[in-house]
């Protein structure tokens, strides 16, 4: 049986209509949501060299979020601990 979505590889048990590769991209659009399709709009739609320049930026970018957010988790620890 031949997956649903990429209509090129084989479905990895009888049971599934999904191959490895398409259970992988569905479970990160359940995990991260529409968030999956900007990423792939803003990424792939650009040359290779380009591509891997967005790549970047955008890790970076959500690293950014991250050490934000940590920081400020952190911060609301040391306010509760002062009181």
């Amino acid at each position: 049986m031949v997956c649903i979505l990429c209509e090129k590889n084989k479905v990895e048990f009888w049971f599934g209509s999904l191959c490895t590769s398409c259970r992988r991209i569905k479970h990160h659009i359940s995990i991260n949501g529409d968030r999956v399709y900007q990423i792939l709009d803003n990424v792939l739609s650009r040359t290779e060299e380009k591509q891997t320049i967005k790549e970047a930026d955008e890790i970076k970018r959500e690293i950014k979020v991250k050490e934000h957010n940590l920081r400020s988790k952190t911060q609301i620890k040391r306010g509760k601990e002062m009181e």
